[in-house]
């Protein structure tokens, strides 16, 4: 495995690259840094060229400008497969990282391959009044995180998102979040969480692009809004969305079942 700090404007991405094949990218979603991706990345490095990251702000990636948007975090992206291909990559992105990745297809067409957008949190495919609930699980979150800190905030998250830490292969570990998280915690809630709130997605430039993009859907995540919302964008999009294994963070709590399922969808 090969660690790396790419220097882009206003920021330094910490990355690693690992394994031999095709390049995908993994997005973590959440407050989620490179090592969240880590054992996902492990179960496919036998098959892909595995690129995992520190979205700026986070971990070791630190940024200037932490007013950002999710273009920025497309663009970012962009720059770190810049540095490894010249030809389109696989990419997987899961929550707000399944929304960078639709933004990155739209920004970034010549380089998005088959993107697979695990339940990303596109409110505005919502109908009234999911739509206006949605985003209030989104602002309450922030506003918990302003009055109570960060700890509650993250179980308001957690709740909305319906994470469920039973839910998981025998040898995963749950993530606790120690003090060495909490700033991460901190810059999703202070920025990123702002940043979803914000976000409307071209559909017309998403549905002119030339990659292939799949929607995916946790299979025990179906009563909460991302999953509607990934539903509603393969409706949107005239095409199929793909199940996988667990929840909202599958691709954390079940990554062997998750590259398993990963690699027949993108060899579909």
């Amino acid at each position: 495995m090969k660690e790396s700090v790419l220097e882009v404007p206003g920021a330094r991405l910490h990355h690693f690259v690992r394994g031999t094949g095709p390049l995908l990218v993994l997005i973590a979603g959440g407050h989620g840094d490179a090592a969240v991706n880590e054992p996902l990345a492990d179960h496919l490095a036998d098959r892909y060229t595995v690129l995992t990251y520190d979205r700026r702000g986070l971990s070791g990636s630190t940024t200037d400008e932490p007013g950002l948007t999710l273009a920025t975090h497309a663009d970012d992206v962009s720059r770190l497969l810049s540095t490894l291909t010249t030809e389109p990559a696989y990419v997987y992105g899961s929550s707000i990282g399944a929304l960078i990745s639709l933004e990155f297809t739209i920004r970034h067409p010549e380089q998005s391959g088959v993107v697979v957008a695990h339940e990303p949190p596109v409110t505005q495919l919502l109908p009234e009044p999911e739509r206006t609930r949605a985003v209030q699980d989104l602002l309450t979150a922030e506003e918990t995180f302003k009055a109570e800190g960060a700890a509650p905030a993250l179980r308001r998250f957690a709740k909305f998102a319906g994470i469920d830490p039973t839910d998981r292969e025998p040898d995963v570990e749950v993530r606790r979040t120690g003090p060495e998280q909490l700033p991460n915690v901190e810059f999703l809630l202070t920025y990123d969480v702002p940043a979803i709130r914000a976000h409307t997605l071209d559909l017309a430039e998403l549905k002119g692009s030339p990659a292939r993009i799949v929607p995916g859907v946790g299979e025990n995540s179906t009563h909460v809004w991302p999953h509607k919302c990934a539903r509603l964008l393969a409706e949107e999009l005239g095409t199929a969305y793909e199940t996988f294994p667990g929840g909202h963070n599958g691709y954390a709590f079940r990554p062997r079942a998750t590259a398993g399922r990963l690699h027949q969808v993108l060899n579909d």
